[in-house]
This record gives structure tokens, sequence and C-alpha cells, in this order.
């Protein structure tokens, strides 16, 4: 393989910790082993650009995993080799539990299917993450034939273990030397060739989803979900690169597991590993009923209680899975919690608690041709300089060089920084490092967004207090103040400047019975025949009066509305459009009545206009209770004009100034009039 530009930079700066990403994935198919225990034994012994040292390292690795990993079908032959010698050295994965009737521990080794292995005490006291599910570590498995041959007698014991990880402490500063030789783009770039995944065939957008999901491997006490389709890669990166992550798959999550043991004291998993992640987190469930308000207390302030004792820990909550359907019809029929376990997917205090939500559907989908066959760094090197960063914070670099918009709470302001510490230790993993304007910037713009992205699903799901979602952020003294959204809430569903199609335009319904606010498209059309047709099949009772009102109406007062037509000698066919979670289209009858006003007409409504109003049969505006929430809703769909009720005018004194002037708001007193200033001039 020729070594390319990233390549050669790579081996001048980390010489000795490198590893050809295709190697360790040739290995990893061939033994049942994790991916960082193959680049464990590639970075001991093929640490190399040469090709003779990697082609010599290559056999000793190749002997040492097909000598010391058992296969499926080879428990025995390892059991009788430890029998005729006494011992043998295997990689396995290593737990171990205490056994009360002996008053002493056991060890479980599942390869070989050995739930009873003798092991020392002051062993399992140096190692006590075998207490919590265990890790990979190769193991001297000894054998005691006199034992064996004693009533109940337990012959395996462990003579000696290793852990799989890196014991150096001095990675940082290697770390740190070796950045300097890098541009931030080639950086970013070979720190996913680490990961294993190519950069040059992934977007910016891509780049910086993934570098999210490291965040966790270097902050403290970080919590993040992430949801989005199958096949993304989104459990691999907890369960294949660092040993200091522990996965969760789906089932029940015990108290006494993720914190602590109230009959014998034992820590849990956020104590023992730097990230806990819940893989399908759809379907986990906690075993008892204040599980999740332990879990909510825990992700606020890093403690959990036993007690009268209060313990601390600094593991990361990471919750990942899948959608069933694509982000922009799941933001359509609820929110983007919606994934999550009953007992989360609505409680808002939860949502307040997770610092980043991860746009999961920005991640491509993990084929072959993005994964790198290229050298990047010997995974436990990098997992030992991540959880080494877990202690360093770079909040401090923010201060005096970034301000928050005043629609950030202290939550938010929290998240923020913590979102924006991680990437900036990804980039900069030494503090002496001077933090230039443009990556500062790029962290503090993702990580507004990610924790918008949390905000406007509380909002959706119709909390008051987190109506106000327009974060921003100025940078410098002088400088200019910055939006920024979430882009899945800027797509071709929002209001745009540019006038509709005669008989269409927007609207929103102010909801009501059990239903939130939502953005609707009324869409008509005229021909010849007589009455009105709508195409929604089928049609909620709420838009069928909003319609059947609005037909009246026109047939009433045609003359004042558009003149000498007369509208009982056209077909209108009317379809609904919904654009939220709302779906009922009530209190549309004002859109309605204009939008066929419009097609008759031939005219335009305005662009970036919406239209609010219900309208009875006798011609009368029905009043809006909701007016402010409304305006915010037109204003975060992209709308320059609303046209509401006069009624609404007192409740709009409660409107925020900068909604206020982020919008038109004009006022109608009947039909006719919100006609006259919707219609294009």
């Amino acid at each position: 393989m020729e070594m390319d530009k990233l390549d050669e930079l790579a081996a001048r700066a980390f010489d000795g910790y490198l590893v050809r990403k295709d190697l360790v994935r040739t290995f990893a198919r061939q033994f049942p082993v994790p991916t960082y225990v193959v680049e464990f034994l590639l970075g001991r012994y093929c640490a190399s650009t040469d090709p003779d040292e990697i082609e010599e390292g290559l056999e000793v690795v190749q002997r040492q995993l097909r000598s010391r990993t058992v296969r499926a079908g080879e428990q025995e032959l390892f059991k009788a080799r430890a029998r005729e010698e006494g011992h043998v050295k295997l990689i396995d994965l290593i737990s171990a539990r205490l056994d009360a009737k002996t008053d002493s521990y056991l060890a479980t080794l599942p390869s070989l299917q050995l739930t009873d292995v003798r092991i020392d005490a002051a062993l399992v006291s140096q190692h006590q993450r075998m207490l919590t599910g265990g890790f990979y570590a190769e193991v001297d498995l000894g054998y005691d034939a006199a034992i064996a041959l004693e009533a109940n007698g337990r012959p395996f014991g462990v003579d000696g273990l290793r852990e799989i990880q890196l014991s150096k402490r001095d990675v940082l500063d290697v770390l740190g030397q070796g950045r300097e030789m890098f541009t931030t783009e080639e950086w970013k770039g070979f720190l996913l060739r680490s990961i294993g995944l190519e950069p040059s065939q992934l977007d910016e957008r891509q780049k910086d989803a993934l570098l999210l999901r490291v965040v966790p491997f270097v902050e403290r006490n970080f919590n993040m979900v992430e949801l989005g389709p199958r096949g993304t890669g989104k459990s691999h990166l907890f369960q294949q690169i660092s040993p200091y992550a522990h996965l969760i798959s789906g089932g029940k999550a015990t108290v006494a597991r993720m914190f602590v043991n109230n009959a014998n004291g034992q820590r849990g998993l956020v104590c023992q590993y730097d990230v806990v992640c819940f893989d399908e987190v759809s379907g986990v469930s906690f075993d008892q009923k204040d599980g999740v308000n332990i879990m909510k207390g825990y992700m606020e302030s890093g403690e959990f209680s036993r007690g009268r004792e209060s313990i601390r820990a600094d593991g990361c909550i990471v919750m990942v899975g899948n959608f069933d359907v694509d982000v922009e019809h799941q933001q359509r029929i609820g929110h983007l919690f919606g994934p999550m376990p009953p007992e989360m997917q609505d409680d808002t205090a939860f949502m307040d608690r997770i610092h980043c939500y991860l746009p999961g559907w920005d991640v491509p989908k993990m084929g072959r041709e993005l994964f790198t066959d290229r050298f990047g760094m010997v995974s436990d090197f990098l997992s030992e300089c991540m959880t080494q960063l877990r202690n360093q914070s770079r909040v401090s670099a923010l201060q005096g060089r970034v301000s928050f918009g005043g629609a950030l709470s202290g939550r938010d302001t929290n998240a923020t920084q913590k979102t924006a510490s991680g990437l900036l230790k990804l980039l900069y993993p030494s503090p002496d490092m001077a933090i230039s304007e443009e990556d500062m910037e790029w962290a503090i713009r993702l990580a507004l967004e990610c924790r918008r992205r949390v905000k406007e699903q509380q909002k959706r799901i119709g909390a008051a207090e987190f109506r106000n979602t327009h974060f921003s952020y100025v940078m410098g003294e002088d400088g200019v103040e910055q939006f920024v959204a979430t882009p899945e809430l800027q797509s071709e569903n929002t209001i745009g400047v540019d006038p509709l199609s005669p008989g269409q335009m927007w609207t929103i319904s102010p909801g009501g019975e059990g239903e939130y606010p939502g953005l609707f498209r009324i869409e008509v059309t005229e021909g010849p025949g007589s009455g009105v047709r709508i195409l929604n099949r089928p049609a909620s009772p709420a838009f069928q009066e909003s319609v059947r009102c609005a037909e009246q109406n026109l047939y009433a007062r045609h003359m004042e509305l558009v003149g000498d037509r007369d509208p009982r000698s056209h077909e209108f066919t009317v379809q609904l459009r919904a654009f939220d979670s709302a779906r009922q289209g009530q209190q549309l009858g004002v859109a309605v009545s204009l939008s066929l006003c419009s097609a008759l007409l031939q005219k335009h409504i305005r662009g970036g206009l919406a239209v609010v109003g219900a309208v009875n049969l006798g011609g009368s505006i029905e009043p809006v209770h909701n007016a402010v929430s409304i305006a915010e809703l037109a204003v975060e769909k992209g709308a320059t004009s609303l046209l509401m009720p006069v009624t609404c005018r007192k409740q709009l004194y409660d409107l925020s100034d900068d909604m206020a002037t982020r919008v038109d708001i004009q006022f109608y007193s009947d039909v006719r009039d919100a006609l006259l200033k919707a219609i294009e001039d």
C-alpha cells in the first residue's frame, strides 16, 4: 500500500503508535474478539510503517490469536490442554462474582463455558470491573488435578491476567506533540481514520456527526442521545473501540448494576466505566419504578445516593436507538424522542438533562467504502488518551471569547459548554495549544445545534417554559449576534417568501383536544361543476367543519368577496397538507375561505404569509386563545407576515420583543378584510 500525505504525517508524528486499519478488520473477522483486542496485539507487534516489520509482526499476532482465542467447538480442547500442561493462556472476557457460600470469588470465562473458576480476592480488588460486566484480558488459566478429585472441587483457577489496555501515563504528551504537525482538517481526518473510517468518503456534515460520537469518551458526565436509521454503526464505537466503554443491549437495566448494589456496596457501571451506552434504547426498562428518577438525578449532578451516603461518579450516559421512519416523518407524527422508552419519551425533565442530541440521520450507512485501509492510531493508545482528556476542560477557553444569547437557560449554557469543550479537546488535546477563532466557532455552532434539538422536542410536547428556542451566540466584544438552527427544521416544508399558486396558502391551526398547534398548507383547485370536494381520505371532522363554514360563507357573501363570479357554478377540490404532529386541521375556516376566493379569482396569496382564524356559519370570526404560541410557531416556520383576528391583539402584548420584530403581524375583522390584506397586489 502506497502511503498518502496523511499517512506520511502520521508516520512522522506517531511512530510506534500506528496500525493499518485493514489489518484490524482482517483479524477481527477471523477471531471472536472485539476490534480493540486485535489492535492491542497489532499495536504491540505491528506498530510500524515498514512493510517487513509489519509482515513479521502479523505472523506473531496470527500465532497468538490462533493459540489463545477459543472458537466455537474448541472449549474442551483448551480445557484438555490446561489439564495436560497444568495451565493454558487465552484471551477472553473475564468477569467475577462473590460466592457467599464459600466466601470466595469465582470468575467466569464464557469462551470456555466456565462459571466457577477460582480467582484470588486481591486480583479482583485490583480489577474491580470484573464485578460489573467484565473486560477482555490475557488470562493465565491454571488446572489443579488434586482439587479436581475433591468433592465439589474447582480445579480451574486464574493464575494471572493482563488487562487489554495501555498502561502508559505520558500518552497525552505524545498526542499533543503529534497534533502540532497537522492542520485542523488533517487532524479531523486522522481521528476518523483512527476509529476505522475513511474521511475522503464523508462530507463535512457526516464528519461532524461522527466526531460528536467521540465526545463522551473525553468529557465527564456527558449525556447524549443518538437516534437514526439502522446500519449506521451507532453501537460499534462503544463496543469495539475502547475498553473504557460498556454497552448495555436491550432488556432490563438494574439499579444495582448501574449505580450501586445495596446488598454488598459494590459500585455500578457508571463508577467503573467512562461511558455506559444503552443500545436499542427503546427496549430498555428499569427493574425499579424509581429507576428513571435515579437516572435523572445522576444525569443532572453526577451523584446518586446509597442510604445516607452520596456517591459521585463521572461515567457518561449515552442512549442509541433506531427510527422506524425517516426524520421528517418522525417530526410529523410526533417528536424526535418518540423512539425512547415510554417512561422517558414525553418526560421534559429527562430531556432537559440531555446535553447533546446527535443527528443520527446525518451518519451514512456503513458500507465497505467507508472503512479505511490507511494508518490510524492504535485503539488502546487512543482510548488511553481519551480517558486522560476527561481530567481536563476547555470551558475556560470559551470565557471572554464567546457569549450566549438570552434564549439559553442555565442548563442550556452548561450543555453547550460541555459539548463544545469535548469537541475542542478532540481538536486540541494539549491545553497549551491556541484555539483558532474558526475552530472555536465550529464547536460552538455544533454544540448549540445539538442542544437546541433537545429544546425543540420539549417545545413540541407543549411545555410553555421551553417556548424560546432561538439560540444565538456572539464571538468577540464587537461581534454580530449569530442564530443557530437545526437543519431538520429548515426543510422545503417551511414558509417561503415566494407567493404560492392561486388557491394555495399557509395556515396555522391553534390545536385543541389534545393536539398541539401545527403548520398546514391548504391547496384548492377549481373547475366546471358545483360544490366543494375534500381530497383527504379520511378527512377529520374538524377540517370538514372548517370547509363547510367556508363554503357557506362564500355562497352567502360572494358579491363582497369575489364580485360577480358565481361560486355555485364552480367545483372546488380542497386538500389539506400537514407538516407537524397536528393532523386534525382544527379552526382553519378563514384560510379555507381565502384559498377558495384565491382559486376563483386566480390571484396569488402574498409570499411569506400565514393566516390564522376560524369563521362560523354566521360569518363571525372565532376567538383564538393561544396567539403567542402561534406567533412563535409562525416565526419558527419562516413566516414573514402573520394575519390574525383583531381579538388577538391584547394577547400579543406578551410576545417577546425579539419575536415581535421578526414577523409582521396584521389584524383583520372579517373574511373580506382578511382577503384584501392577503391577496398579492
